[in-house]
């Protein structure tokens, strides 16, 4: 970098230097395979560059010994030297995967928020729906949009005249779903493999498909679009039924491979559309990808409000191995207990993080903390109105800041502590207003 501050004899001593490893490389590579003659003459030109280093040779001299040690490489070299420019790349490119890996398993690791579990602090994959197709950015924005936010754009085309429905079940008091035809193989930017959700809209009584990420919340975009952010419960369903906003049609679905025909609920969006027209529009944005410290783990100790990043692969209500990201809350010994909006830790209220704080006074988009019910499961969930719990030996406790929507320790419980991977410590991409250190 700095070699033209260097005098012209330095730099030759230099690249004496350079090819001396050269040749020592051809010598331990190929000694085996070279004549009696052949080796000694790699080895007096090796030796006459290394005396004329020694003895500190003005550059001229330096440069006649180069030349005639070259010249003996290029007799002797084989495929050591000269390296043609499709092994010196792979070499580059092998030295670079080591360095990759080794800095990703050991210090520091790149990791994609992929739901809204620890949303406002940290974004999953959130949505942004166009009713109107005018509304939806043209192309130089859109291709602003992917670059910026990894906004990728899904379109609900009409193929025939007719309303736009979408098929619900009932999941809970305060929410609808909406049935996922099939879990498909994809892939992602177009080369790494994926496993995608296949949902199936209707227009009249013809099917819409398509396909978004596995981890993609499709259920809230609905609730958000089409029932104002929440269903206050069966009540209102039932009125939906009786004004006739919602009606039943027998549809095939195909789930696990398997087809058959179900009588599905459907809401009738009130949105007509003619053959070709774009129904709605929406764009799936990425969630926060950050990195994560895997380093300082190994000296000390997770801390109480730090963000957590762990594997699930040895927590049962799992089942499968995955890496996570919550808040850590409590620690081997610890007593947890909820009082709405407020998480307790050993008889008093948590401290160690700004979310704690944001979350028990309910402060703009933080909605407390909540008692635990298991809706996936008909056993309840851990933290109950009442009930408290004690973090075991070698175990952490951990939950989402968005508890209203975080399958956490209140559903499958601790984390062991031998599968604690690290902390977060900035987010690069997107670039929005959370770019930055991580919190």
């Amino acid at each position: 970098m700095f070699s033209f501050l260097m005098t012209q004899a330095a730099r030759a001593r230099r690249d004496a230097k350079n090819w001396l490893e050269v040749a020592d490389k051809v010598y331990h590579y190929r000694r085996d395979l070279l004549s009696d003659a052949e080796l000694a003459e790699l080895n007096q030109r090796r030796g006459e560059l290394k005396a004329k280093i020694k003895a500190k040779a003005d550059a001229a001299q330096l440069k006649l010994a180069i030349e005639a040690l070259e010249q003996a490489l290029h007799r002797t070299g084989g495929r050591v030297y000269p390296k043609t420019s499709l092994a010196d790349n792979i070499e580059f490119f092998l030295a670079a995967a080591i360095v990759i890996l080794g800095i990703r398993a050991y210090f520091v690791q790149p990791f994609k928020i992929p739901t809204n579990s620890m949303w406002p602090t940290y974004f999953g994959m959130k949505h942004e729906v166009f009713l109107d197709p005018k509304d939806a950015p043209g192309p130089v924005a859109q291709a602003f949009r992917l670059v910026a936010f990894g906004a990728t754009r899904r379109e609900v085309v009409a193929p025939v005249d007719g309303e736009l429905m979408i098929p619900i079940v009932a999941v809970r008091e305060d929410r609808v779903g909406v049935p996922t035809v099939d879990l498909v193989n994809g892939r992602k930017w177009l080369v790494v493999p994926a496993q995608l959700k296949k949902y199936t809209l209707y227009v009249g009584d013809a099917p819409v498909t398509f396909k978004v990420p596995s981890d993609f919340d499709f259920d809230t975009l609905v609730l958000d679009t089409f029932f104002g952010g929440r269903i206050k419960g069966r009540e209102e369903i039932a009125a939906l039924q009786r004004e006739g906003r919602i009606v039943e049609k027998t549809i095939e679905m195909v789930q696990g491979g398997r087809r058959f025909n179900a009588r599905i609920p459907m809401f009738k969006t009130g949105k007509r559309v003619a053959r070709g027209e774009v129904a709605f529009a929406f764009d799936v944005l990425t969630g926060d990808q950050l990195f994560v410290d895997r380093f300082s783990n190994n000296f000390f100790r997770p801390k109480v409000g730090e963000g957590f990043v762990f594997r699930t692969g040895n927590i049962a209500g799992i089942g499968q191995d995955q890496y996570y990201i919550k808040r850590l809350v409590g620690t081997p010994g610890d007593t947890m207990e909820i009082k709405e909006p407020v998480l307790f830790r050993n008889g008093a209220p948590i401290t160690g993080a700004e979310a704690f704080e944001l979350n028990a006074n309910r402060v703009g988009l933080y909605r407390g903390y909540k008692n635990g019910d298991n809706p996936w499961e008909k056993n309840l969930g851990l933290l109950q109105a009442g009930e408290t719990l004690t973090v075991p030996a070698d175990a952490f406790f951990a939950l989402g800041d968005n508890s209203y929507n975080s399958a956490d320790g209140r559903v499958w419980g601790f984390v062991p502590a031998k599968d604690c991977i690290g902390r977060p410590l900035f987010i690069y991409y997107p670039f929005t207003k959370r770019w930055g250190p991580a919190r």
